[in-house]
């Protein structure tokens, strides 16, 4: 699974006094955006309307999948929920012809669930709300079998300005712990650049008039200048929040239009992880 690591890794309003009328017009929720207290339901409500909203999630943390769930559930309440698009399933899967009752076997089958990337304790509780909600699950990952045609596919590296495009190799670099040969990078690249495509296509094929759809993918697919916004028309009004599992905020500026602050995990070398086949060839030969 490429890249599931990386969010965990990533160094990634004021309203003028209007008439009495306009204030009138505007929601409490508008004008006092809730704090990092509030609940999911409210931070929710004061982003809307939005075409589509990205929830940006660190894999590993037990908090986010809670937040995505309750994220659903509270669009799904205000009947504001047009899909709930998945980075964990491909392109072309989806739950559309399964009934509200469906079993949670038969979502994982529609899906092409894998658990062994995904674990569906994660992410089962956010997607059977959105179908016993009667709201379609798609995949929106670019279907594995296309990441080979990707990985030479040159028109990938003019998706980006120059700026981001090389912003996303180093990125990918550091997803990959420094330890992807150079020559492997550009093709990387372009298969983390044709995964970010393949979900903003998602999310235009699934928009509904006076409906959000929302996305759950890592947070280096949500960032604004660089991942999934990148992809979408200009007229998707698109929000994008960073889950940030950590007691500091480190996201830089312009990356998301919001940070959600989680408590922090304990510290893990992900890399290590990475590092340890390397090792034991090296003492192997």
């Amino acid at each position: 699974m490429l890249f599931q690591r990386w969010p965990a890794r990533a160094p990634r309003f004021l309203i003028p006094l209007l008439a009495a009328a306009a204030l009138a017009a505007c929601s409490p929720s508008r004008l006092f955006p809730p704090g990092p207290d509030a609940p999911v339901a409210n931070r929710v409500s004061a982003l809307l309307p939005v075409d589509a909203l990205l929830l940006g999630e660190q894999h590993d943390a037990p908090e986010h999948h809670a937040i995505e769930r309750e994220t659903v559930e509270a669009l799904a309440a205000r009947n504001q929920l047009a899909a709930l698009a998945l980075e964990m399933a491909e392109e072309g899967r989806s739950t559309a012809q399964l009934a509200p009752t469906a079993s949670e076997a038969q979502v994982q089958t529609a899906l092409g669930w894998s658990d062994k990337a995904w674990p569906w304790a994660n992410y089962g509780p956010a997607v059977m709300a959105a179908v016993r909600a009667g709201v379609p699950v798609v995949g929106a990952n670019l279907p594995r079998v296309r990441m080979k045609d990707a990985m030479a596919d040159v028109s990938l590296d003019v998706q980006l300005n120059g700026e981001a495009y090389t912003a996303q190799q180093d990125a990918v670099r550091e997803g990959h712990c420094k330890l992807l040969p150079e020559s492997q990078i550009i093709p990387m690249t372009r298969i983390q650049v044709g995964r970010d495509r393949a979900m903003a296509q998602t999310i235009v094929k699934s928009r509904q008039p006076g409906k959000t759809v929302l996305l759950i993918a890592g947070a280096g697919h949500t960032v604004r200048t660089l991942g999934v916004p990148q992809h979408l028309p200009d007229d998707v009004k698109v929000i994008s929040v960073r889950l940030l599992a950590s007691a500091t905020n480190t996201v830089e500026a312009g990356d998301y239009d919001k940070t959600w602050q989680t408590p922090p995990l304990p510290e893990k070398d992900y890399c290590a992880e990475l590092r340890r086949p390397a090792n034991k060839a090296n003492a192997a030969s």
